[in-house]
């Protein structure tokens, strides 16, 4: 990558494109790029002193990009749509572009690597990783889909060359197959993307394939309910080692004794190097119990002592949006997640029943994707229904055109929540003070809903 020092970004505002902006800025080049919406990211990119521009024409990519062709690469993520001017602009001009994931495989060649796949539970499973290696002195880097709260970014730079490189290995546009791991995580395969893949085989291949390219004596950490054939595909030699929270669920890495307490769980963890009892997971949830067991391991693999691995899974403060406590008032608690498929909202929910089992819980979510709630109109339906009240917002389109038929009234039809209704941001904010007949309100989904957040936030703590 040095032959190019300057590096131009087509959706820089992107988690995953903004976390690479930023290795490349620190790294010497000069960067710069192109989003849809300025953003708090973008605007902390800006001042990083990374140039961002919002209206796609030719005229805004910077001179020093339109004069040095030979010179720059750049970065596309696959959320630019087809017609984009710049894009057209560059590719005319025979640029040098490659995808997001074409770029994080050859900055991770030659580098010990770390993989974190699945449908959901990355972005979580790759922080913790991150963190507990971090905070146990090990030189780490990381990329990660989300801001972790105790790094404060998307991105851990490594002290040196051989150190590990944690990553979040998208199975979206099969992008996490420009990767070849030393250690890889799946946390999931149920069926997701299906614009992308067509059936559920087709994404169960795509993360054989994943496991397939493995380096020789790697490490693979499965979820208890991942395909079977994922484990299967791994090289002869990989060190495969399942994990869940009980032992039950045919799991190597399990949980043992998971008590909620306050906003904490306390579990042990019982795997192949023994027990380790007495761990405070200052996240809730359980998934994020299970989350931690497949982090836990890693650390333990790169030489995270038991004390050591104790005290840093005790100071991990997970991601932003992901079951992030936004006010823990004495009537009022107010939780934020990212949640955006049907069983990631379930293990939200469930989880967070567990904390408040006798409150009235209000749920205000976000659909993303037109595809994916048609696809799965059934399973978000029933998941939501959890809830003791459900607000549902329009869909959040991203980088899709409407398709007939489909809106967020197929969801409220089979939702069996005791109140439900489909309300516009406006309605939301209104109701949350006329209406606040609820002691925990959540705010879900992987759109725009976030900008409600501090709204909301302003709104309970009045």
């Amino acid at each position: 990558m040095q032959q190019f020092p300057y590096i131009f970004f087509l959706g820089i505002g992107g988690i995953g494109m903004s976390a690479l902006a930023r290795w490349f800025k620190a790294n010497g080049h000069s960067v710069s790029g192109y989003d849809k919406t300025e953003t708090p990211l973008t605007q902390a990119l800006e001042a990083e002193g990374i140039a961002v521009h919002y209206t796609d024409e030719v005229a805004n990519i910077p001179a020093a990009v339109r004069d040095n062709k030979a010179q720059t690469l750049v970065v596309l993520t696959p959320a630019i749509p087809a017609d984009s001017r710049e894009w057209a602009w560059l590719r005319e001009h025979d640029y040098d572009i490659r995808k997001r994931s074409q770029v994080l495989g050859v900055l991770t060649q030659g580098r010990p690597t770390i993989a974190v796949a699945g449908t959901h539970g990355k972005t979580t499973t790759s922080s913790m990783v991150a963190h507990l290696l971090h905070h146990a002195g090990i030189d780490t880097g990381a990329f990660l889909g989300g801001i972790a709260v105790n790094l404060g970014s998307n991105l851990l730079l490594p002290k040196s060359s051989d150190a590990p490189v944690v990553v979040e290995a998208d199975e979206y546009d099969r992008s996490f197959l420009t990767l070849h791991p030393d250690v890889a995580i799946v946390t999931s395969t149920d069926a997701d993307h299906l614009d992308i893949y067509g059936t559920k085989e087709a994404l169960v291949e795509s993360f054989c394939q994943f496991v397939a390219q493995l380096k020789p004596g790697g490490t693979l950490l499965l979820n208890h309910t991942a395909d079977a054939r994922v484990a299967a595909a791994a090289p002869a030699g990989t060190r495969v080692l399942r994990y869940g929270l009980t032992a039950a669920q045919g799991s190597d890495l399990f949980a043992g004794t998971i008590t909620p307490e306050g906003h904490q769980f306390k579990f042990d963890l019982h795997g192949p190097q023994g027990v380790v009892a007495g761990l405070q997971l200052a996240v809730p949830g359980f998934h994020n119990v299970e989350n931690m067991l497949a982090a836990a391991a890693v650390a333990q693999a790169y030489g995270v002592e038991e004390n050591a691995l104790r005290t840093a899974v005790a100071a991990y403060r997970g991601v932003k949006r992901r079951f992030e406590f936004i006010v823990t008032g004495p009537d009022k608690v107010y939780v934020d997640d990212y949640a955006h498929h049907p069983r990631e909202i379930e293990a939200f929910l469930r989880s967070l029943r567990a904390l408040y089992p006798a409150k009235k819980l209000r749920v205000i979510f976000q659909p993303h994707l037109f595809t994916r709630t048609r696809d799965f109109a059934e399973g978000f339906s029933q998941s939501l229904s959890l809830a003791d009240e459900v607000v549902l917002l329009a869909i959040y389109p991203a980088r899709e055109l409407p398709l007939p038929g489909v809106t967020s009234d197929m969801l409220l039809e089979q939702i069996t929540a005791p109140q439900k209704s489909i309300q516009t941001k406006a309605e939301v904010l209104a109701n949350a003070a006329q209406q606040a007949d609820f002691e925990v309100l959540a705010t879900v989904g992987a759109g725009d809903i976030d900008t409600l957040v501090p709204e909301l936030k302003a709104i309970l703590t009045r």
